[in-house]
């Protein structure tokens, strides 16, 4: 099956050597650990194989006030320019229950330097500790509070994007599904990073690379027990954006996705779903690439490649 490139079509390959080597040097985390415990052994790993961290301009700790008890964030801004700009607001992945802000500091200062824009990070709460729909209602409140406080943050508020990768991709697709609704603050842009959009079913994917690619069928079964243990609510679609019974009048999308993720045939199912919606959307699938690529940089070319597709699509917001 070709993967589609913008309007270029690629044949499938091998597995990218970048790709293996990033997947021989992170090794297998522990299975004994409890859920604290393994976000150390967690960071630790992916530490190792994150890209040059650049300088920022403005960066600090936040905590957003929320009816749900305060919200740890950071915030960054690329330069010193005194004009409102982009503000991306990123959700980090880890399954709802791995991965920070901390973790994530290396890819919002660069995402913040090459969009030219500002980045807000957020700490949303995690499972086990917190099941859905706490990161949800997390990630919503964060982004109309930024929304809320664009002056004091001297962000544009029509030019709000919301993105992140893998667990934070489905979040970012829920916000802006969310935010059509309330009418509370616009959307500009979802940049979707291999979200998993579906925690009702399996896609053939899930079977095709179900291990062997750091992410593993395994694993994303696991993710999906602590974060939504009850089946019914893993139907409702500000768990499974997908499931939304319209996506019409939702902001322009880039959908990015792996071939050798077990969540690359929901990226494209929803990035088409979004397509006959009428939502201008750019999906991209990377040859050869592996689900937690994007913060690979350390290791993966083609992390700063999927770097630059967000980057331009927030440049084209101002």
């Amino acid at each position: 099956m070709p993967f589609r490139l913008g309007l270029i079509y690629l044949s499938p390959m091998p597995l990218h050597p970048h790709a293996a080597l990033a997947i021989q040097r992170a090794g297998d985390l522990p299975t004994d650990l409890t859920p604290a415990e393994l976000r150390i052994a967690y960071e630790r790993q992916r530490l190792t194989l994150l890209p040059q961290k650049p300088a920022v301009a403005v960066t600090y700790q936040l905590s957003i006030p929320s009816d749900y008890g305060p919200i740890p964030a950071r915030f960054y801004r690329a330069g010193k320019d005194k004009k409102p700009c982009p503000l991306l607001v990123y959700f980090h992945g880890g399954g709802f229950m791995l991965g920070s802000s901390a973790l994530y500091d290396t890819t919002c200062r660069r995402l913040a330097v090459s969009g030219n824009c500002a980045v807000l990070s957020v700490d949303y709460r995690l499972a086990p500790e917190t099941q859905f729909p706490g990161a949800v209602l997390d990630a919503y409140a964060a982004t109309r509070w930024a929304s809320d406080r664009a002056q004091l943050l001297n962000i544009d508020p029509s030019k709000i994007a919301v993105g992140g990768d893998s667990a934070g991709g489905n979040l970012a697709a829920v916000v802006a599904q969310m935010a059509q609704d309330s009418k509370e603050f616009s959307v500009a842009l979802q940049a979707l990073i291999y979200p998993i959009t579906d925690h009702s079913r399996e896609y053939p994917s899930y079977e095709r690379n179900a291990s062997g690619y750091m992410l593993t069928r395994a694993a994303l079964h696991w993710f999906m027990d602590n974060y939504i243990p009850d089946l019914e609510d893993r139907k409702h679609w500000m768990a499974s954006p997908m499931l939304r019974p319209s996506l019409k009048g939702l902001p322009k999308a880039l959908v990015i996705s792996a071939e050798f993720d077990p969540l690359v045939d929901d990226n494209e199912e929803f990035a088409n779903r979004l397509k006959e919606a009428g939502v201008e959307t750019n999906y991209v699938c990377f040859p050869g690439m592996i689900h937690p690529f994007f913060t690979l940089g350390g290791v993966v070319e083609d992390t700063a490649r999927a770097e630059r597709l967000v980057a331009d699509a927030l440049r084209a917001l101002a």
